[in-house]
């Protein structure tokens, strides 16, 4: 160790409160750091174990290997595993309705493909033997043909052709005439089970897949799914099949490597980490940099004696680099012992929600990596190193006349110290000193002004950045109904909905149960009939014809059961035998562009036929309530901006569809459940036994809302977390910044003690400095502050494609102002009571050595 090495350390150790909070905002940023990239990476580790329990931990597919390929690839070193099943060919498949999927599709598996690829069973059981055949659900709900348990299917099996090629699945149906099916032979199976659709099956395979036991004899084609050891491989692995050999990519696990052709998700997690990253080392530079910026003066004059007696720039700068690794090799240790087991505490408190939105069944674990460890330690090493070189750069370049004498830090111009007459009339002598210090003496004030400012922005951005993420969470959850699970469809027959509700409202744990239709009809309205109040509202989406008088509307009919409308009525007062439904009076809710609409006077409604002539009519009261509504879907077509519910009970549903004019029909049923999740599935299963063909959906609207719930929960919980390290190692800035600008003061305070300036008046001026401090901040951190929450506002509507509403951050600047001033008082009181207790010779003769 040389005497620089030594200088340094005793410096270290005679400007104790400087280097111990350095040293916290060094833990800080480096807890932060490791906490980042180990997050980043025990997250990604997790999406990678949940998507390969859902799909499979397989990496690459060939659908159509010749059986010489499974020893082959039996000796590659860089294959770990590989499952083969049996291609053993394709039948067609009488009336499907999906013209894509003309086809079954028989795969011979084995145990090893049963114990290794997801399948989920859903009723019955799996196949014993190659006469048992196990068929996927979506068979019916998307094929439109109803096979059960215990059916006997006898299929010409054969392969597909086009030209000279034999076809797989990962080959697309073409419906040109391109290919054709060549039957091979015949073969009967026994159905035992029905399944979810298997994980392997492409959604653009033309095939049905129907899982059967591998055949003993040998097939002429495999599918081969093979796992790498090394998934980094699969590149140049797949490049080494050659020319002409189909694969498929397990893209849904691949995808969170950043090895599949959809790299946003690994691309979006670790830009969201790098932003984090670059936020904690911008803070923790400025944190580090004034800690040995503002201690200039101090170190100042022992580096032009030092130089008077022949160091060097270099070994100058080499002393001050030195003090900051010292200041690393203390707090970067404790930063990572600190960051690993705070990560572990953050992943056990949203490990639940974790499962809840995403994968119940793997567990989020720590992750630690090595590389992600070695990355954070070297990103905190160079941002010490940054910090102190700048001003070590800076002090070593200065002549050594300028660094004994001081003279380079406060160059005092008489022209720019004088104040106006209006200013000193209202300010007494402590705020004028106080006023006239901050002139002459601009270098470290400006370093404060700008760490507070820093902190300001930091912090009021940080928390925009958590608002709109929340807001974010909170547009994704539209669903205000009260039921927990939901049933709809827009071609099933009303016989076959209500014997299905009948069996749905019977499985244990359904505490309430509904059933109703959403039917829309075109109407009439008479110009007598139309007020102002009403034209106001609704005259831009309706058509008023102005020869016939009347406007023309389309009406929403919610059709519901008996009990439902009787309590609707009851919770809206209304009288039961008044508003049957049997005669022209209703009851309507109406709601324009999301804002529910409402008139004291009921309006007439003339329905008409397939003539376009009125035959109906009803006699329709406002209303301020509605039954829970069926989920508006995707393909419901664009919202028309506006809705004429009116409610009735489902028994006169028969006199409006005796009109024949019905543009859209909805029929579905509603139901509460003490056990959603379990409810759901047993519903799934029924379903699914009953082969229903009718395209239909399925809802547990609870879990949509508790995913929200957790959603919101994770947001919120990293926002917090992120804001309250960050403000941490802002107040740590501010806090060493004032504190060691104060005590290099120390010989002017005292100075202003020794001529009789009592304690009161010491106060006041500190006082008025602090004002200073936070004004000067709020001049500058409040409107960068709101441009920077402004340009998180259209970076995430116009980068992200979200629906915000731009929230003008008054929240966090009100805490950010309070929060300014309230640390600087504080920060000024520990600081002057410091100087307060030393000798005021003692500091007079003090020459900052």
């Amino acid at each position: 160790m040389n005497i620089f090495h030594k200088v340094a350390l005793q410096g270290l150790k005679k400007s104790r409160t400087r280097t111990f909070v350095t040293m916290i905002g060094v833990v800080l940023s480096v807890v932060l750091f490791t906490g980042v990239v180990t997050f980043a990476v025990s997250l990604q580790n997790y999406m990678i174990n949940g998507a390969a329990t859902k799909y499979g931990s397989w990496h690459v597919e060939l659908p159509a290997a010749d059986p010489s390929f499974e020893a082959g690839a039996a000796g590659d070193s860089r294959v770990a595993d590989s499952v083969t099943l049996q291609n053993i060919g394709y039948a067609a498949l009488e009336d499907s309705k999906n013209d894509y999927k003309p086809y079954l599709f028989l795969s011979g598996w084995d145990q090893k493909a049963f114990d290794t690829l997801p399948i989920k069973l859903l009723s019955g059981r799996m196949p014993e033997n190659s006469s048992e055949v196990l068929i996927p659900a979506h068979l019916a709900s998307n094929g439109g043909v109803k096979i059960s348990v215990g059916d006997t299917v006898t299929l010409q099996v054969g392969d597909r052709i086009s030209g000279s090629q034999k076809l797989s699945q990962h080959d697309a149906y073409s419906s040109s005439g391109e290919e054709t099916l060549v039957p091979v032979t015949e073969k009967s199976y026994t159905v035992v089970g029905i399944c979810q659709r298997p994980a392997i099956e492409e959604y653009s395979a033309p095939g049905y897949t129907l899982i059967t036991t591998a055949d003993s004899a040998a097939a002429d084609s495999l599918s081969v799914f093979i796992t790498l050891k090394n998934p980094y491989q699969l590149h140049s692995y797949v490049k080494d099949l050659g020319e002409g050999v189909s694969y498929v990519l397990n893209d849904d696990v691949l995808r969170f490597m950043g090895l599949s052709g959809e790299k946003m998700i690994t691309v979006l997690l670790y830009s969201i980490s790098a932003i984090l990253i670059v936020l904690v080392v911008v803070g923790s530079v400025f944190l580090i940099y004034n800690a040995f910026h503002i201690s200039l003066n101090e170190r100042t004059h022992q580096f032009g004696i030092l130089m008077s007696v022949g160091a060097t720039a270099r070994q100058l700068r080499g002393s001050v680099l030195f003090e900051g690794l010292c200041i690393g090799a203390a707090g970067i240790p404790i930063g990572i012992l600190v960051g690993l087991p705070g990560t572990r505490l953050v992943l056990s408190l949203v490990e639940k929600n974790f499962t809840n939105v995403m994968y119940d069944d793997v567990p989020l674990d720590l992750v630690i990596s090595w590389p992600a460890i070695i990355v954070a330690v070297v990103v905190s090493v160079v941002t010490i190193l940054i910090s102190a070189y700048i001003p070590a750069k800076k002090a070593s370049d200065t002549p050594v006349m300028e660094c004994i004498r001081q003279t380079n830090e406060v160059r005092v111009e008489a022209k720019k110290l004088k104040t106006p007459r209006f200013v000193r009339r209202f300010l007494g002598l402590e705020e004028m000193l106080a006023l006239k210090n901050f002139k002459r003496n601009k270098r470290p004030y400006r370093s404060i002004v700008l760490s507070l400012t820093f902190s300001v922005v930091l912090f009021v951005s940080a928390s925009s950045f958590g608002a709109y993420l929340k807001q974010v969470a909170e547009n994704s959850n539209q669903v205000v109904e009260q039921y927990d699970i939901v049933f709809s469809s827009p071609n099933m027959e009303e016989t076959q909905l209500f014997q299905l509700y009948d069996q749905l409202k019977e499985i244990s744990g359904v505490t309430a149960s509904a059933y109703q239709a959403d039917v829309t009809y075109p109407c009439k309205i008479n110009a007598g009939e139309l007020s102002d109040h009403f034209m106001d509202t609704f005259g831009k989406f309706i058509e008023y014809d102005e020869k016939s008088q009347t406007a023309d509307a389309l009406l929403d009919a919610v059709f519901v059961d008996d009990d439902t409308y009787q309590s609707l009525l009851k919770s809206l007062n209304l009288s039961a035998e008044e508003y049957t439904g049997q005669d022209h009076n209703m009851i309507m809710a109406a709601y324009v562009e999301g804002y529910l609409y409402m008139q004291d006077e009921p309006m007439e409604f003339s329905l008409c036929n397939g003539n376009g002539d009125a035959v109906k009519t009803v006699r329709a009261a406002y209303v301020k309530d509605y039954p829970d509504l069926l989920p508006r879907e995707a393909d419901d077509g664009a919202f028309r901006g506006y809705s004429l519910m009116l409610i009735a009970p489902y028994e006169v549903k028969a006199q409006f569809d005796a009109l024949g004019t019905a543009t859209a029909v909805k029929l579905g049923m509603t139901f509460e459940s003490d056990n959603p999740g379990r409810s759901t599935s047993q519903m799934q299963t029924i379903i699914d036994a009953n082969g229903i063909t009718a395209d239909y959906t399925l809802y547990n609207v609870y879990e949509i809302l508790e995913q929200n719930r957790n959603l919101n929960f994770i947001i919120n919980f990293f926002a917090a977390v992120f804001i309250v390290m960050i403000t941490l190692i802002s107040i740590a800035n501010v806090f060493n910044t004032i504190s060691t600008n104060i005590k290099l003061r120390k010989r002017e305070l005292a100075m202003l003690r020794s001529v009789g300036m009592s304690d009161r008046d010491f106060n006041r001026m500190m006082r008025f400095e602090c004002i200073l401090y936070g004004v000067r901040t709020m001049l500058w951190g409040l409107p960068l502050s709101v441009f920077v929450s402004y340009l998180i506002y259209r970076s995430m509507v116009l980068g992200g494609g979200f629906e915000l509403i731009f929230m003008f951050p008054w929240g966090s600047i009100g805490a950010s102002i309070l929060g300014v001033f309230l640390i600087v008082f504080i920060t000024m009181l520990y600081a002057t009571s410091q100087i307060k207790r030393e000798n005021i010779i003692d500091a007079l003769r003090d020459e900052l050595a």
